[in-house]
């Protein structure tokens, strides 16, 4: 096994291969995190409708005129700089799922060997094609929230397989001993992943509902430390399909829950990652991954709190979902460390003998 894996990166035309893959899928990762943020800038100038059909913009492939718009859907005004914004979100979209689409192809002569990750190509493109799908839903469907809370969740579940990817594609290049054995994910593991992916989806259902203000003040909302809420309008989950999400459509107490539980999922997820760090705090080579998990996650906690004291001002919003990208990046980083360790101490004891047995 380990000499089919180390061949892949000696022979020179599969290196070269291998060193494109590498380099494209880094920029996948960079690529995905710009075409998010842009994403949530879309959402956040309220121009997810700037163009109200899909994958064209009042037919074209090019925001037109307004008389051209006037005729194509005279009951949605065309505003420009709206229709614009979504369609450089579409663009840059599309050219993600072209960047997958290579990156399978030339991955495609390297399936067969050992240890290359073809499952990962896959379900990157599996994964960009749903994506796709809930974008055109998205503008269909008249910014359904459960479908933009899903399309802000496929976006990062697309930047975790790029990163996974690039990760896999380097320790593939490296010959790595595939025989050694990884850790598997303790419940303590298990339970920070999942609390950060319920705190991204809370996040989204308080984005997708214009709830990010329901709360006034911080530490008590709205003067209160559990003030009127409707737990059951605001987490049900299946609102009518058909009028349009626009600035939302929920009552304020059903917007003050959404918002509460995107504040003790916030408090969870601390708690969850703070014992993670202090249970592995040991482990000399995770240290920093932890390390830089706790710091992004108060980073973006701080910036939680200032989005509610300065009533979400469109460049502290960004910052915020940009906060949620580092966590994605950062705890995804420090799964594959714990995993990967197993490995690297074989691969170095294995080092030491040779040199002992030269």
């Amino acid at each position: 096994m380990q000499g089919a894996s180390l061949s892949a990166a000696q022979v020179p035309a599969s290196s070269r291969r291998l060193r494109l893959l590498l380099n494209l899928s880094l920029i996948g990762v960079v690529f995905t995190a710009v075409v998010v943020l842009i994403g949530a800038w879309t959402r956040l100038v309220d121009a997810g409708l700037g163009c109200p059909d899909w994958p064209g913009c009042y037919g074209g492939l090019v925001v037109p005129d307004a008389e051209r718009a006037m005729a194509h859907s005279p009951d949605v005004p065309l505003e420009a700089f709206k229709a614009w914004i979504e369609m450089i979100h579409r663009y840059l979209a599309s050219t993600l799922g072209l960047l997958v689409i290579v990156l399978l192809a030339l991955g495609a002569g390297l399936r067969r060997r050992v240890g290359y990750p073809w499952r990962i190509n896959l379900a990157l493109l599996a994964v960009i094609l749903l994506q796709g799908a809930f974008g055109a839903f998205t503008v269909t469907l008249k910014l359904w929230p459960q479908v933009v809370t899903l399309h802000l969740l496929g976006g990062l579940s697309v930047l975790a397989l790029f990163l996974w990817l690039h990760l896999a594609l380097r320790r593939f290049a490296k010959g790595h001993a595939l025989e050694a054995p990884r850790r598997r994910l303790t419940p303590l593991w298990g339970l920070a992943v999942a609390l950060l992916v319920l705190q991204l989806a809370l996040g989204g259902w308080v984005s997708s509902n214009y709830a990010g203000i329901a709360c006034q003040g911080v530490p008590t909302c709205n003067g209160q430390w559990w003030p009127s809420m409707d737990w059951s309008e605001g987490f049900h989950l299946t609102q009518t399909v058909g009028p349009n999400y626009l600035y939302g459509q929920l009552h304020a107490d059903a917007r003050t829950a959404i918002h509460q539980g995107h504040r003790i999922g916030a408090l969870l997820l601390g708690l969850a990652l703070l014992a993670l760090a202090l249970r592995h705090w040991s482990e000399v080579r995770l240290r920093p991954w932890l390390a830089g998990v706790v710091i992004a996650y108060g980073v973006q906690l701080g910036l939680g709190v200032a989005n509610v004291l300065m009533w979400l001002p469109l460049w502290l919003a960004l910052l915020h979902t940009a906060g949620a990208v580092s966590l994605v990046v950062l705890l995804a980083l420090a799964v594959w460390r714990w995993r990967e360790t197993a490995i690297e101490a074989v691969d170095s004891t294995r080092r030491d003998k040779e040199w002992v047995h030269v």
